[in-house]
């Protein structure tokens, strides 16, 4: 199949699919006498895998290690996929941590600050940001 049905089945757009080409994370099969890509039913597969990484918060570095182990999977062992998600779970668990410092942050800023129609000059977030309260 040419790239433009490999988009169509697979959601991705042809853009992102040349996109994990270059990244090393997808390859077309073959190529057709005019340079055409030519993809197979695993490449399909392939590039559903990759998305479903995407969706689940894997890098691309990491989709490549989960891939690496999906196509060598007798060459590798379980806890090397556990080890990623693992992984990826404390990164996300710091993320939330800080996002949610950051939530308190500006609601601390928020409930100081009347929110009126006075000059900038005596805006409560404006002043808190600068340091000056």
């Amino acid at each position: 199949m040419k790239i433009s049905e490999l988009e169509k089945k697979s959601g991705i757009s042809a853009h992102t699919l040349r996109y994990y080409e270059k990244a090393g994370l997808l390859k077309a099969s073959q190529r057709s006498a005019n340079n055409y890509r030519e993809y197979s039913q695993d490449d399909l597969a392939t590039a559903r895998f990759i998305q479903a990484c995407k969706h689940s918060g894997f890098s691309l570095a990491e989709t490549g290690a989960l891939l690496a182990i999906k196509g060598n999977k007798d060459q590798h062992v379980c806890a090397e996929a556990k080890i990623i998600t693992h992984n990826k779970i404390k990164q996300i668990s710091e993320q939330i941590k800080q996002l949610k410092n950051m939530q308190n942050t500006l609601q601390k800023l928020e409930k100081i600050c009347c929110g009126g129609a006075e000059s900038a000059e005596f805006c409560s977030i404006i002043s808190a940001l600068e340091g000056e309260q």
